[in-house]
């Protein structure tokens, strides 16, 4: 079964950190939150470090430099070096370098993450339009970050410089919700200017390339919170993932997910990395069934009929849930096919309790 018609979630009898050599993890929505970190996160990563396992740490957001992110992970109990991290800001300033001559001037339009990564691949950043420029490139520049960066950028890309984005992520987590991240400011760019930028984060190649490169990883499991990023482009590299559910995606979105957004395992959160993971099983009557749950499409709806989520919290009362999602996704995805499940979801996710 390709990524492409992927319908049931997939399976594993062994701990998916004994099977997969590295793990490259989102940062956001998977290891912290706000700055904090994520529940289980910290344990998790420790046993699955003392197995064997490289952890590696990737992310859109091309603001911090890798020491910075490393030195943040470090204080949260989560052990890191800035070779362990690997962010957009790296990917595009290869690309750009890959494109542009050594020591070609580079317009930057972001902070000290994509300052660092441009002159690491030997390019001179340069920070106004009329220092003839060879390329523009972009990234999140924080939320303070000021308008008349906008404009230089406007400004360049008009008169025909090439253009870079490190990623087009709209949103990005913030202590208090969710904000505007570094691809509504390239809307802002793309619409001063008329230009198209080439983007370089996930779920792009570029950002799976780089990944491969800085971490040798020979059987990688791409881990992440968002559907269109973190899973698509592992899907688009060919290789395994796994959703948590601690950061942007809900089932809701999971059971709707079109085939290039679905994951290849299911979790909770990082718990997941240490455990076997079922494969739902289709039986005659139509039904999906893992574990103790069944799950079906009964008139466009779909239905949970049995499950074990209301016997109480903790490890057994998630590993019911879990049973009942992967079932459900079963259920959904084949009944939507390549289009995605468009019937009736919130009955089944209500009766999950998630």
């Amino acid at each position: 079964m390709t990524e492409k018609v992927r319908t049931v979630t997939g399976s594993s009898e062994e701990r998916l950190d004994a099977v997969y050599d590295t793990a490259l993890l989102d940062l956001d929505g998977v290891v912290y939150a706000g700055g904090e970190a994520v529940a289980h996160a910290v344990d998790s990563l420790a046993t699955a470090r003392e197995g064997g396992m490289h952890l590696a740490y990737v992310t859109n957001n091309a603001l911090r430099p890798p020491s910075a992110v490393a030195a943040h992970l470090s204080e949260l109990g989560v052990p890191a070096d800035a070779s362990d991290v690997i962010t957009s800001a790296q990917a595009v300033a290869r690309l750009i370098a890959d494109e542009q001559p050594e020591g070609a001037r580079v317009l930057l339009i972001g902070g000290e993450g994509l300052r660092q990564a441009l002159v690491e691949r030997g390019l001179v950043p340069v920070d106004s339009a009329d220092d003839e420029p060879a390329a523009v490139a972009q990234g999140y520049g924080g939320p303070d970050f000021p308008w008349s960066r906008f404009a230089e950028a406007g400004y360049a890309v008009r008169a025909g410089v090439p253009w870079y984005a490190s990623n087009t992520d709209l949103t990005i987590p913030s202590g208090r919700g969710i904000a505007p991240g570094n691809g509504a400011a390239v809307e802002v760019v793309r619409i001063a200017s008329g230009g198209e930028p080439k983007v370089a984060g996930k779920p792009l190649p570029p950002m799976h390339r780089e990944t491969i490169l800085r971490t040798g990883a020979k059987r990688p499991l791409v881990v992440g919170d968002r559907l269109d990023t973190d899973i698509e482009g592992a899907n688009a590299g060919g290789v395994d993932s796994l959703l948590v559910l601690t950061g942007v995606t809900d089932a809701v979105a999971l059971l709707r997910a079109v085939p290039e957004h679905r994951p290849t395992y299911v979790g909770r959160d990082l718990r997941e990395l240490l455990v076997g993971h079922e494969a739902p099983r289709a039986e005659n009557d139509g039904a999906w069934v893992c574990g103790r749950a069944r799950a079906r499409v009964r008139d466009g709806e779909l239905v949970l009929e049995r499950n074990g989520a209301d016997t109480g919290g903790g490890a057994e009362g998630d590993g019911a849930m879990l049973d009942g999602l992967r079932a459900l996704c079963a259920a959904a995805w084949s009944a939507g096919g390549e289009r995605g499940f468009d019937g009736e979801v919130a009955g089944a996710v209500k009766s999950l309790g998630v």
